[in-house]
Parts: C-alpha cells; sequence; structure tokens
C-alpha cells in the first residue's frame, strides 16, 4: 500500500494532503495571515486522524520545491525532511509552478497553454508555459512584466494565465489571446497527485542535502518574448 503525504507552503496559503493508493483521501487548506510554521504540524495530525492514518503507514513525503516565498519554502521543506528523516522514507520534490498548471489541466480546460505566475517584486514573477498535453514548453524562469511577454505565442494562440503574478500581469499583457482566473493558488492535492509517478518510478530526493528552488537570479531574467 502506498500512502503519501502532500505539503505546499509556497506561498502565504498553505495546504496538505493524503493520497492512497492513488486516491486522494484527504486535504487541508488555509489562506490566513498566519506563520505556516504554526499551522502545518497541526493540519497534518488533523487530517492523518480524520483518514484515520498513522504517520508510521506512510510511504512517502512530497513537497512543492517552489519557487514562492523562501520563508514558506524553508519551513515545507523543513518538515518534508523531518518527516523522512525520523521515518525513514523517501522525499518527492514537485514543482510549484508545475503543481500550479495541474490544478486546471486536470480539470480539462479548452485551452491551448496554461502560465502559471506567481509573484516576485516590482514587475517581476516567476512564470512557467505548459501546453495542452501538459508538457512543460517554458521552464520556471523569473519574467519582467511587459506589454509584449509572450507575444510569440499569443500571436496564434491562447494562453490562460493565473496565480497571484497574474494580477498585476493582466494590466500589462493586454493581447487579445490573453485570459485570466482569479484566486488560483498552490495546493498539495496537485503536489501529491504528480508525486505519484515519481514514487512508483523511484525519483527521490536526497533528503540530507536537499534544498528548496528559490529561484533568486533575476540577473539571468526573460520576459518570455
Amino acid at each position: 500500500m502506498s500512502l503519501i503525504l502532500g505539503i505546499d507552503t509556497s506561498t502565504s496559503s498553505g495546504s496538505v494532503a493524503l493520497l492512497k493508493e492513488g486516491q486522494l483521501i484527504g486535504s487541508q487548506l488555509y489562506s490566513i495571515e498566519k506563520s505556516h510554521s504554526s499551522l502545518l504540524h497541526v493540519l497534518i495530525r488533523q487530517m492523518m486522524d480524520n483518514a484515520s492514518c498513522t504517520m508510521d503507514q506512510l510511504s512517502g513525503v512530497a513537497v512543492a520545491e517552489g519557487p514562492g516565498s523562501y520563508t514558506g519554502l524553508r519551513i515545507g521543506v523543513s518538515a518534508a525532511k523531518g518527516l523522512c528523516f525520523a521515518l525513514d522514507i523517501p522525499l518527492i520534490a514537485i514543482n510549484t509552478l508545475e503543481a500550479m498548471a495541474y490544478q486546471l489541466f486536470r480539470r480539462s480546460v479548452d485551452i491551448k497553454f496554461y502560465c502559471p505566475m506567481l509573484d516576485a517584486r516590482r514587475m517581476e514573477v516567476y512564470a512557467a508555459l505548459f501546453d495542452d498535453r501538459f508538457e512543460n514548453v517554458r521552464p520556471t524562469a523569473p519574467v519582467i512584466l511587459e506589454e509584449y511577454a509572450f507575444e510569440d505565442v499569443l500571436a496564434d494562440n491562447k494562453i490562460l494565465f493565473f496565480g497571484d503574478g497574474s494580477n498585476k500581469s493582466e494590466q500589462i499583457i493586454t493581447h487579445r489571446n490573453a485570459h485570466f482566473v482569479k484566486n488560483i493558488v498552490p495546493s498539495a492535492e496537485e503536489v501529491v497527485l504528480l508525486a505519484l509517478d515519481k514514487f512508483k518510478n523511484q525519483k527521490f530526493e536526497n533528503v540530507v542535502s536537499f534544498e528548496p528552488f528559490y529561484l533568486k537570479e533575476f540577473r539571468t531574467a526573460s520576459s518570455f518574448k
């Protein structure tokens, strides 16, 4: 039996999810102004109790690796590593933007390209681009927002922008093929669902040396033209 715990603390929202034999059996989300460090372990314990599961039954822990909030990522990754070390189970890392894109992809949204965005600073966002087969056609990168960002793709295709970084993008990227969805936040549900394939193929991280994907080198930022 596989029982995988998912954790996401990439942004101010935090969530945990539980996957048993490929099926979601538990999920909890909080979106309040309170430190992840004071809520995360409480949510994990509550969810495990509600699912009638014990920590020693876990087969692995999946965590959103980033990009995102430095503090949030550190808390989530530290919690995941601690559990994996204590229970001697594998650690699985999932890109936060990939998990965000999977939220809409698994709902069969009729769109050619998905562009999850997380707010970085000033006029910058963290972004990636996925197509309608859920292939990552442009990797996660810092993007400087400007009117002509994504223009080569937008010329012939609709792009769905979402995530808190898209809020400030909507006033800048005004192409007719640019569409925006509100209130999409990272979720541990997609983290743990995407982790299942890695679990089956034993694509695990080194529990000792693993670090969050901070993506903090803005000097190499791309405009995604």
